[in-house]
């Protein structure tokens, strides 16, 4: 049975200063505190009898510190009643003593759990540890679970999201995304915040290995290689044959992602170096002859290319670029006030059909391997070290460097 007494804490008080009056909570050999939200100077204590004394409020001290105490000593009774008492630590004791004097602290605490394994909670949390790119496309996931659970989201424990939740979820969202992949992406966020709580070890509840994610196959982005040739040799007003530049380097340089791209600063031995934005690998690609050239025709002041020193962003240039790509094709002019009217080659035409172009031709037409590929794209899960860029690179850039041949002079 713990036991019980008054204790003046006289520890980390400065001379001349009033002391915490608490009650001393003795079981199995450690001592636990609990204060009495009374304080005293020291001679204002008697330690025999057990009270205040000389003090201006004494009677109510006195009243107020054995009450405390009768009602703590309740607390202990009904604990060793509970039939817990013998195998709790004197911490655990006070723990469990403070609860039953105060009943919003098990409120509180609860509240603390539940935030803790709220579905919500840890989405938002997840969404705002990402870059702010990364975070719009997850902010836009919980709009649509805001409108599908609406009041009940905040309420929902990731035990809640079950594979049926999950179905009725994508059934809403079809309503008014009919795509099956723009879907995806909203359901894949889901399952990327199920997995942090797994290996936070919040949950071991997994939807998602009977909720299958499927993507539908999506229609090929990629120019055949008479149609890239027609592209590359198609001689544009000069305002558009920047935009088309923009394209050939693109692809010169492996499909490299528009944001990189505008941000590289410096070619050093022969090579671009950066950390691509999309996953931040460290990533590494020979800059060819042909790829230079144009580099050479279109230096930035502050970047290796002059896109950042003319748009605000990547997003509004790769808008600038896919607007104008699509209209790349003959020209004339109608009309009194000599209206422009295109004839586009390819009315669908992206930067990212460069990436896709690329490696359609590498598989397709000179069968180079797959691994190398999907290396060249940066698409490797392993760690990159600087020897594994040095061992795998050099079979990207012959890679790259076939691909242009074949591409530019007909050279296999």
């Amino acid at each position: 049975m713990a036991n019980t007494r008054f204790y003046l804490d006289e520890r980390k008080t400065k001379a001349n200063k009033p002391c915490v009056l608490k009650v001393a909570i003795a079981h199995r050999g450690v001592t636990a505190l609990i204060s009495l939200d009374a304080k005293v100077l020291p001679h204002q204590w008697d330690s025999k009898k057990l009270r205040v004394i000389n003090h201006p409020d004494e009677m109510l001290m006195n009243l107020h510190i054995t009450h405390t105490k009768q009602l703590i000593d309740t607390a202990i009774l009904s604990l060793a009643h509970e039939g817990c008492l013998d195998t709790m630590k004197a911490s655990e004791v006070k723990s469990r003593v403070l609860d039953k004097l105060k009943p919003e602290r098990v409120e509180v605490r609860e509240n603390e759990e539940f935030k803790a394994t709220s579905f919500a909670v840890r989405f938002l949390k997840f969404a705002d540890s990402k870059k702010p790119s990364t975070r719009g496309v997850y902010m836009q996931t919980y709009s649509r679970l805001v409108a599908f659970a609406g009041e009940d989201l905040e309420k929902l424990r990731f035990e809640d999201i079950t594979k049926e939740w999950l179905t009725k979820f994508e059934t809403f969202m079809a309503q008014t995304a009919p795509s099956k992949n723009a879907r995806n992406i909203h359901l894949r966020n889901i399952r990327a915040v199920f997995n942090e709580a797994i290996d936070d070890e919040i949950t071991t509840f997994y939807p998602f290995r009977r909720f299958k994610i499927r993507a539908v196959p999506t229609r090929k982005r990629s120019l055949k290689l008479q149609e890239l040739r027609t592209l590359f040799n198609f001689h544009a007003e000069p305002f558009m044959q920047y935009y088309l530049d923009i394209f050939k380097l693109n692809f010169m340089l492996i499909g490299i992602n528009m944001v990189d791209l505008c941000r590289l600063k410096e070619i050093v031995d022969g090579r671009v170096t950066f950390h691509r934005a999309k996953t931040n690998r460290l990533y590494s690609i020979k800059v060819e002859p042909e790829a230079l050239e144009i580099i050479e025709r279109h230096r930035g002041e502050n970047w290796l290319i002059d896109i950042l020193d003319h748009y605000k962003n990547h997003n509004d240039f790769t808008r600038k670029i896919n607007k104008n790509l699509q209209k790349v094709g003959p020209m004339k002019r109608v009309g009194l006030g000599g209206k422009k009217i295109y004839s586009p080659l390819f009315p669908q035409l992206t930067t990212y059909w460069a990436r896709h172009t690329w490696a359609t031709i590498a598989a397709v037409e000179l069968d180079i391997p797959k691994d190398i590929i999907a290396h060249a794209l940066g698409h490797g899960n392993n760690t990159v070290t600087d020897i594994y860029i040095d061992f795998d690179q050099s079979k990207v850039d012959v890679a790259n460097r076939r691909v242009l041949d074949y591409v530019l002079y007909g050279k296999r």
